[in-house]
């Protein structure tokens, strides 16, 4: 079956939570649907975030979350790939690919110079799917500070 990958908006939220929340199950957070629907909801309102959804039929398979950023040094936009999640069921079936690809589509029809993501070093299926699609790995390591 063929996927289809548009812009998703809060009338998707019924689609997404379920996805969403999976998402943050998978990273080990407790099953949540009433805040991964607020959470969401909150994105869509305040125009803080693109989420893309891919979908199977009338199934969502997928989704992804870009947040706008901006290079000081490049004095330009790019794109952070925040979040990708294909349901079980999906995996392995080119649903993940997809989303890249309409990711890095969604960043160059908007003029950003670039598009970036995270993962982990031991996240070996990812990592090489990444690498199949044309991005590129560094060394270099990000750091956080929790504030709350």
């Amino acid at each position: 079956m063929d996927t289809t990958i548009r812009r998703a908006s809060a009338a998707d939220l019924d689609a997404l939570v379920p996805l969403f929340d999976a998402y943050r199950v998978f990273y080990a957070q407790p099953s949540d649907p009433v805040r991964a629907r607020d959470f969401l909801e909150a994105r869509f309102a305040n125009g803080e975030s693109v989420v893309l959804l891919a979908e199977r039929g009338a199934s969502a398979v997928g989704f992804t979350q870009l947040y706008p950023i901006f290079s000081s040094v490049r004095t330009a936009r790019t794109w952070l790939l925040n979040d990708l999640f294909v349901a079980d069921g999906a995996r392995r079936g080119g649903v993940a690919r997809a989303l890249l690809d309409a990711a890095a589509a969604f960043a160059r029809g908007q003029g950003a110079a670039g598009l970036a993501l995270e993962t982990t070093r031991d996240n070996a299926p990812a990592r090489a799917l990444y690498r199949a699609a044309g991005w590129h790995e560094d060394e270099t390591q990000w750091y956080s500070l929790a504030t709350a």
